[in-house]
Order: C-alpha cells, then structure tokens, then sequence
C-alpha cells in the first residue's frame, strides 16, 4: 500500500493510506483462479523449452516434501498442528508441502500440502495425475517401494529413485549387465501398506523386475561414497547407467529449487493468520517463482546461453531494483528498458566450482544469544544473566 501510494503521488493523486480495502481485496481472490494462472505459466514455460532440454526425449519431473512454518494461531493450529515434540504454546503451526518440479525448466509444476500427521508418500501419490505417459519420475529412496513402482509403471511412468537402505532381502538376480549394473527382481512382502486395500494387494504381481546400479561417487565433499539406484528404465543401450548416474545426481536440483522459493523468495515462514489466506499466499509465492522462471527462460534465449547457469536470487534482485523504474516509464520506454534488463540477468551467472566442498556451517554468528522460549509466555521467566558468563 506505502508502495502504491509512492506511486501515485508522482501523478499528483493521493489515497488513503488504509489497509482495510485492501485486504478486503485480497480474501476476494479465489484459490481456484490463482491455480488456473500458476497451470498457464507452466504451459508458457513448457512451450519455451527447447529439444535439448529434455532428457533424452523424455519429460522428468522431480518430487520432494518439506515444510512451512506460520503464525501461531489457533485457526492455524486446528488444520496444522504444531509438531508433537513441542510444547504447547512454544511452537508454530507448520504445514507438510510436497511439490513437483520439471527438471528441463525449473517450474514448479504442482503442490500440494497437509498436516504433519499426513506422510509424505501419501501426498505424493496425491500427485500422480500430473504425469503424462513417458514421464520420468525422479525421487530419493523415501519413496523407493514396491507399491510406488509398480502402479507408475501401470501410468507408463518410469522411476530413478535411490534404494531405499532396508532393501536387503527379497531380491533375485535375473542379469548381470555389468560389475555395477544389473537386473533383479523385487519379491513382494506379506504385509499389506496401510494405505491400500487388501483385495488390492493381492491383485499386485509377486515379483517386479527392476534395474540396479550402484554408482561410486569420489567427489571431495561428497558425504555418501556409493549410491544403489534403482529404476525401471531397464534396457541399457537406450538408458546407459552413466546417463542415470548423472541424472540422478541432478535431483539435487530440487532442493536448490526449493531454496530459491523459500529462503531467496521469503516464502518461510508464511504470513498470513487464516487458513484460507494461508492457502492464498502459498499459491500467490508458487505464480510469483514461476514468473521469475520465465523471465530467466527469455533472458536465457536472447542471450544465446542455458537458463540453467544463471542466478535465481540475482534475478529477483534485479527485477526487483527495475521494476519502479518501468513503472513510471512510457509503454515504449518500458520495452527497451525490459529487453536491457533481461541483458544484465543473462550476465549473472553462477559461479563454476565442480568438485567445490560446500560444509552444512556458517562462519558468521546469528542473534545475540537470547534465551529460547521453552515455556508459554505467561509462564517463562527470562534469565537477566544470559549470555552475559562463559561456560567454565
């Protein structure tokens, strides 16, 4: 509102610097309607892809969950429960979020969200009717099961998860590809899932063939020295396992995406106080990343490089410094002053350090050392002597 009022008052108006109408505003919008935008942003991203964006002809779509931090009410915290290991009235509401991402443009694709109390494999079958026939589906080994391969493969999906780390048992080789490549079959347990109905898990195969291949990763930095991958993408003159080794590996992407919308964008924690504005904003943050994505797409193909090598945050800090300045310009000049800007994103590239050793820490301290909350503000006595001793 401060904004918009900065604005006008170049045009010699003024308006009531009141929120009220504003937020009345807001709560008209429909959920519906902003998920209609965010689907015909994904169609413009798809149709500025390139051939050479794909993955050998193929479509993958990377899946991954987190989870949202907001303010602590109590309308929040009827749908959205704060986390069990927490005391009451020293959390916050956080809401379990699983999104798809398309691995030749960055889009976020689709997302849908739950209470802690809802896993993430529930949510991602939730998701399944995103996929189109020939999708590759790109995952870490949390959703590595029998069920989840078995009715992908049912929707002509293929899978490239990594294994999940109790598959010890149960196997059978039926071809040995090479030293690290081979076919096995997975038998299916005697335990039906929670989720499934038992006269559905009968009807399942007893067995399931599926692609091992163990990958040795001797990268400095690299925690995991081998990694078991399994995947449904069986024939490996059209799928070599050096390409789903490499594949792979890019689903780390996924969480450098997930980064860009919720630390560079602010999207964490969310700010509004109501469920459905809740529910608002978190679309409202997903048409705002796709946007950007779209301006790096035509910033990418006019300058002739990969969209790939440029800055997520480099970008939003340039639109956001040329933006008022378009604003208050002339149609034409706007124009001329988009495509330049669109020359200086292309110019913020990301820096090529291959093989780099990125340690979780930070150098730079955070805060000042206050107290933690770990009782209802009624009943926390702070501590006067706080940070103010060494530890002997």
């Amino acid at each position: 509102m401060r904004q918009f009022l900065a604005w006008i008052a170049m045009e010699n108006c003024t308006a009531s610097p009141n929120t009220c109408a504003y937020t009345k505003a807001r709560q008209r919008l429909r959920l519906s309607d902003l998920e209609e935008v965010n689907d015909s942003l994904t169609e413009q991203l798809d149709d500025m892809r390139q051939p050479g964006d794909l993955w050998m002809g193929r479509d993958v779509k990377v899946f991954d969950g987190s989870s949202l931090s907001m303010p602590d009410t109590e309308e929040l915290q009827a749908i959205y429960p704060q986390p069990k290991s927490q005391k009451k009235g020293c959390g916050f509401p956080t809401m379990r979020i699983m999104v798809a991402f398309s691995l030749s443009t960055g889009a976020l694709i689709a997302l849908t969200r739950s209470a802690l109390s809802i896993g993430e494999n529930t949510l991602f079958r939730r998701m399944w009717d995103i996929l189109d026939p020939g999708d590759v589906v790109l995952a870490d080994r949390y959703f590595c099961n029998y069920t989840n391969f078995f009715y992908l493969e049912q929707r002509y999906a293929n899978c490239v998860m990594r294994n999940h780390q109790r598959r010890t048992v149960g196997l059978d080789l039926i071809e040995t590809i090479s030293k690290y490549d081979r076919i096995i079959a997975w038998h299916k347990n005697s335990t039906c899932p929670k989720w499934l109905e038992i006269e559905e898990w009968k009807k399942l195969p007893n067995r399931l063939v599926v692609r091992e291949i163990t990958v040795k990763v001797e990268r400095q930095g690299f925690r995991t020295k081998k990694i078991v991958l399994a995947t449904t993408l069986l024939d490996p003159i059209l799928y070599p396992a050096a390409d789903i080794a490499e594949l792979y590996l890019q689903r780390w992407n996924a969480e450098l995406y997930l980064r860009d919308i919720k630390i560079a964008m602010g999207m964490n924690p969310l700010r509004c106080k109501s469920p459905g504005m809740v529910h608002k904003e978190l679309q409202m943050y997903v048409i705002a990343y796709n946007l950007i994505r779209i301006i790096m797409f035509e910033a990418a193909q006019l300058n002739g490089i990969s969209w790939r090598i440029l800055s997520f945050k480099g970008t939003i800090a340039t639109i956001n410094h040329w933006t008022p300045i378009m604003l208050i310009s002339s149609f034409a000049q706007a124009e001329q002053l988009y495509l330049l800007m669109l020359s200086y994103i292309a110019r913020d590239k990301l820096p090529q350090r291959p093989g780099r050793r990125e340690p979780r820490a930070i150098k730079r301290r955070q805060g000042r050392g206050y107290s933690l909350l770990t009782k209802p503000r009624t009943q926390f006595s702070e501590l006067s002597h706080k940070s103010q001793y060494l530890k002997a």
